[in-house]
């Protein structure tokens, strides 16, 4: 008789069995509660008597606290002295766009030229006016 052949084998079977069906998981019985801060109210601000922009490149509207004033022509200089005259009238929202339609990133802003700008120049706009300049490397 041979039995003792098949009882070796079995405790090595069991073993698998067992260290093959351990899991990750919490055992049964145990809740896991993840915990949320509490959000802060939303308090309503009072609205001012000045009516809000809802387009920025309107010259017609104004935004609160915004002067108007007359928007220099930028076109045929460079990028960068485009953006120090625009700054030195009191537009800061500026948008720097490239012209040839690529996407490209302005990173040296020295090394580009505007050939057009959004709104035209002589306009009487808010300074809070989105000014997008357009604008091409030399050369090209």
């Amino acid at each position: 008789m041979r039995l003792s052949r098949p009882l070796a084998v079995a405790p090595l079977l069991v073993a698998v069995a067992v260290t093959g069906c351990t899991t990750n998981q919490p055992p049964s019985g145990i809740v896991t509660v993840t915990a949320t801060p509490p959000r802060e109210p939303v308090t309503a601000t009072p609205e001012t008597s000045a009516p809000v922009s809802s387009t920025p490149s309107d010259p017609e509207t104004t935004t609160a606290g915004a002067a108007r004033k007359k928007l220099p022509n930028v076109v045929g200089i460079n990028l960068q002295a485009a953006q120090d005259l625009l700054q030195e009238r009191g537009f800061y929202l500026l948008d720097d766009q490239d012209a040839t339609g690529r996407h490209r990133l302005q990173i040296y802003d020295r090394n580009w030229v505007v050939v057009r700008q959004t709104p035209a120049s002589g306009r009487t706009v808010t300074t809070d006016t989105k000014v997008v300049l357009w604008a091409k490397k030399y050369g090209e």
